[in-house]
């Protein structure tokens, strides 16, 4: 069973940074496509950014040219990071990774982490 535990919110103003983390326990596999999703008070999830086993990268148009997503498989943790932060972007972000094993497929979420955005 995998374990994902996210780390890296918090507050900041308008144009600022942040960088999440998200570090896998368990039974993880390198091929697995990892995700970073994003939900507003009062808003459905959405999909903000998707990294293949291969490092393949896609992101939602909203955060295209600010969002950068990465891994790094060795140490089981996929990073978010956020470069000039709008108030929009106020959020809890959750990680999220899926996989097929022999036509099984599986999906595992974390917690979540606040992102908040306000001057």
């Amino acid at each position: 069973q995998v374990q994902l535990v996210e780390s890296g919110g918090g507050s900041v103003q308008p144009g600022g940074s942040l960088r999440l983390s998200c570090t896998a326990s368990g039974s993880v596999s390198s091929s697995d496509v990892m995700d970073w999703y994003r939900q507003a008070p009062g808003k459905q999830r959405e999909l903000v950014a998707t990294i293949s086993g291969g490092g393949s990268t896609t992101y939602a148009d909203s955060v295209k040219g600010r969002f950068t997503i990465s891994r790094d498989n060795g140490k089981n943790t996929v990073y978010l990071q956020i470069d000039n932060l709008k108030p929009d972007d106020t959020a809890v972000y959750f990680c999220h990774g899926w996989g097929n094993n022999a036509g099984h497929y599986y999906e595992y979420w974390g917690q979540g982490t606040q992102v908040t955005v306000s001057s």
